[in-house]
């Protein structure tokens, strides 16, 4: 700086973008900020025209502050100015001396600032070194604009003039182009030496580039070593992201992927493979395909519940009292729930029950998982499996598939948002399989308290605990399941509910529940108990609710509508009115059988839906001993018959019967609602009565229902599902059930209710059965099977003719 120059107090400030102004370096500049315009014309308005010009530290600040500004920068003069049609301002500036702010002055309008001279560091000897360092800066300088196509006839002369290690480093770096960071890092080094080696340094950098594209042009076949090339090649790749400024959206991204990370508390393998896709994620451009796939997989690694649980409430009676607020009776499962819970409360490391229930439609399966979760504290997810017929819907798609995602598993433990939810799995018996998989099979590990707890799906190829999810699964009927995954669960039977159950659920749940849904007051509706058994007798005949709630609802409806026209404020619903609301009786009364008819037995059946009547309907003719079976009965149930008819058979002389009946009669026994197949085996009882009646002319009593199956030998052996056919018995109004005796243990499931209501009649062999259906016979076990010793009548010799 001359000793000539008048160096004023304070300036205007011009905050600059992408470049650094040196001393005696001259620039031109395109000035359109409001702020940036009124510091020019601050400046223009004094004689000196000199302003403090000083670059941003983010090119894309559109309003930058003092703390966005460099605090070194160069007191410039300004030579030239135009103003542009568009507005702006053209400026020809030349710099001058560096300076450093001391105080911002005043910003607005606009930036004002005092600031202190910065002078270089005098060098006090010029050593043969020193010279012999300043020509070789200088031969680099040349080349390196030789590469950037710039011809060196003017920049040889202008570099041979700067007699000092700091003008030159000034010099060099106003004459080549780098980056802005590195111009700066220039200007603020005060030692002329120590900025002389600055440049050097970006000289050899600069050069390295250089040479490197120029081995790839050129022609002659030169070999590039292959570390040289990919060194350049990442150096250069952060460059430019530098310049596009994506580094620092990457460096965000990957900052906010750390932080979940973190926050998630990863698992060592899972954190292990996140650390190894983020790298692999941070060498990709933004918009490849494949960082959108590690993004995708990253997102799910983050959003996972690795960690996450939620507290379990271990206070018994609080958890009883919710069980018992949300369901009738049903207290073998609540009693496994309160056990479970008590075994958590002495040992938090238990395992979650993998528990199934069965039973049939309606009867409350999927509603009790809601309870047993609200009881427990946690999280609820259901996933319903009907119709699944792909594996991969539990173990997830392979990455290298489009469009691939985790297993169901998964996504519902990310939407739950906990580790150790209430995880119903819905529908259980009704899962499909073909060529794409078995998805019963993928579910055996799911299922297994010893496997889960390393659960592997093939999106994340990683090891996920599931041991502590409670899992609940449903299904209607148990015989569709595999073998080896109903050996996994705890299977736990709902049967039907009686008409007095229904009763006491319509009144305290289901009919509250409606009012409040149709939008009625609970004291618009009532409906009593005469009225709801009604409903439950003629219009639904099942052993769940959903009949029964689709009928109150009609009947809610209706009643809001005259409500809502009105007529009625409010409404009781009496038995009478019930054909009103619903029209005529659905469900007609089973038929009763005439007294004198023989041949026809009331028996009972089991099915998917509940317990069932099943009348059986026996008749011979004359014919040739034929067996005629019709009503699409099963292959057990034909066998069973073929069973009762050689039983006869061979007992026909102590059941009163002539020795060869069979030989000139045919027998047809037909079971009625042809249209419904009928197996199982437990109708051995029903066709045996139905039989025997037919064949003695007696008729059975119309007032008893059996079930059980017999053997050869005449012994009555034990069946399932009692409880689902008493209930059927009940709701036709039958009093008497004869049930095998092996069934007696069975009795202690059946409510106290039920059992004052049935007068269950037990039979250990068909002496008893027949007994208690014809008193007048005289059957016995114990009799011999013909009068006399049967004797098998010899084979007539054969008479050889002899030769003549």
């Amino acid at each position: 700086m001359s000793n000539d120059i008048t160096i004023p107090t304070e300036l205007p400030l011009l905050a600059v973008r992408e470049v650094v102004i040196f001393s005696e370096m001259v620039l031109t500049f395109f000035i359109g900020r409001e702020e940036s315009i009124a510091a020019i014309e601050s400046a223009l308005a004094v004689d000196n025209r000199q302003l403090f010009i000083t670059a941003q530290k983010n090119i894309e600040t559109d309003q930058p502050g003092p703390e966005d500004l460099y605090q070194i920068g160069t007191v410039s003069t300004i030579l030239r100015h135009m103003r542009l049609p568009d507005g702006r301002i053209k400026i020809l500036v030349q710099g001058q001396f560096k300076a450093k702010v001391v105080e911002f002055t005043s910003t607005e309008p606009f930036f004002k600032v005092r600031f202190e001279v910065i002078e270089d560091s005098p060098v006090t000897t010029m050593s043969e070194e020193i010279a012999d360092f300043m020509s070789y800066v200088r031969n680099q300088c040349l080349r390196l604009l030789a590469f950037q196509g710039h011809s060196g006839g003017g920049i040889v002369g202008y570099l041979e003039a700067m007699d000092g290690p700091g003008r030159l480093a000034d010099a060099v770096i106003a004459s080549i182009k780098i980056r802005p960071v590195d111009a700066q890092e220039v200007l603020e080094a005060i030692e002329p030496l120590a900025r002389l080696e600055k440049v050097n340094k970006i000289l050899t950098r600069e050069l390295e580039g250089s040479t490197f594209y120029a081995k790839l042009d050129s022609e002659d076949g030169e070999e590039v070593d292959p570390k040289q090339r990919e060194h350049v090649l990442r150096k250069m790749l952060k460059a430019i992201k530098r310049e596009l400024g994506e580094d620092r959206e990457q460096n965000v991204e990957t900052e906010e992927y750390r932080a979940k990370f973190r926050k998630a508390r990863l698992p060592k393998e899972a954190a292990a493979e996140a650390a190894r896709q983020l790298s692999r994620l941070e060498g990709l451009h933004q918009d490849a395909a494949e960082a959108t796939i590690i993004r995708s997989y990253l997102d799910w690694i983050s959003d996972l519940p690795w960690s996450v649980s939620t507290r379990d409430h271990l206070d018994l009676a609080a958890a009883k009292k919710v069980l018992d607020s949300d369901h009738f009776n049903l207290q073998k499962v609540k009693d496994r729930i309160l056990e479970y819970l008590a075994v958590m409360k002495l040992n938090h490391r238990q395992k979650g029950p993998i528990i199934c229930f069965l039973g049939p439609p309606g009867v409350g399966k999927t509603s009790l998982g809601q309870s047993i979760a609200k009881a427990m504290g946690r999280k609820f997810v259901r996933l319903s499996l009907g119709g699944l017929k792909d594996e991969a819907e539990i173990r997830g798609h392979r990455r290298t598939y489009v469009g691939a995602l985790p297993g169901r598993i998964l996504q519902s433990l990310k939407t739950a948002g906990s580790n150790n939810p209430v995880f119903m799995l819905d529908e259980i018996d009704k899962i499909g399989s073909d060529f794409r998989g078995d998805p019963a099979s993928a579910l055996l590990e799911v299922l297994d308290p010893e496997q889960n707890s390393h659960f592997s799906d093939h999106y994340l190829n990683l090891s996920f605990d599931l041991s502590k999810v409670m899992f609940i699964t449903t299904a209607n009927f148990l015989d569709p399941i595999p073998e080896a995954l109903e050996d996994r669960m705890e299977v736990i039977y709902l049967s039907g509910y009686t008409n007095e159950e229904k009763v006491a659920i319509s009144k305290k749940f289901l009919i509250p529940k409606l009012i409040s849904n149709h939008g009625l007051k609970a004291k618009s509706l009532t409906i009593n108990d005469s009225a709801i058994k009604t409903v439950i007798n003629s219009y639904t005949q099942e052993a769940g609710l959903r009949g029964m709630e689709r009928k109150l609802a009609t009947i809610c409806r209706k009643v809001a509508r005259r409500v809502a026209e009105g007529y009625d404020r409010s409404c009781r619903v009496t038995q009478s009115q019930i054909p009103k609301y619903l029209g005529p009786p659905e469900i007609l009364p089973e038929p009763v059988i005439s007294e004198g008819q023989p041949g026809v037995v009331t028996g009972l059946a089991w099915t998917g839906m509940g317990g069932e009547l099943m009348y059986v309907e026996a008749r011979t003719m004359p014919g040739k001993g034929n067996l005629t079976l019709t009503g699409q009965l099963g292959e057990v149930m034909r066998e069973s018959a073929q069973t009762v008819l050689a039983f006869a058979r061979a007992h026909s002389y102590q059941l009163g019967l002539e020795p060869n009946f069979y030989d000139e009669v045919d027998i047809h026994i037909h079971l009625p609602v042809g249209g419904v197949p009928k197996d199982g085996p437990s109708a051995g009882v029903t066709l045996l009565v139905a039989l025997f009646s037919a064949l003695t002319g007696q008729p059975a009593p119309r007032d008893i229902a059996m079930t059980g199956e017999i053997t050869l030998r005449g012994q009555v052996m034990g069946i399932g599902g009692l409880k689902e056919k008493s209930l059927a018995a009940l709701r036709a109004g039958i009093k008497k059930v004869i049930i095998p005796k092996q069934n007696l243990k069975d009795l202690v499931e059946i409510p106290s209710g039920l059992r004052r209501q049935i007068q269950f009649l037990t039979v250990d062999n068909v002496q008893e059965l027949l007994v208690i259906c014809f008193p007048s016979c005289r059957f016995r076990l114990d009799r011999p099977t013909t009068p006399g010793r049967l004797r098998l009548r010899p084979k007539p010799r054969s008479r050889r003719r002899r030769p003549l």
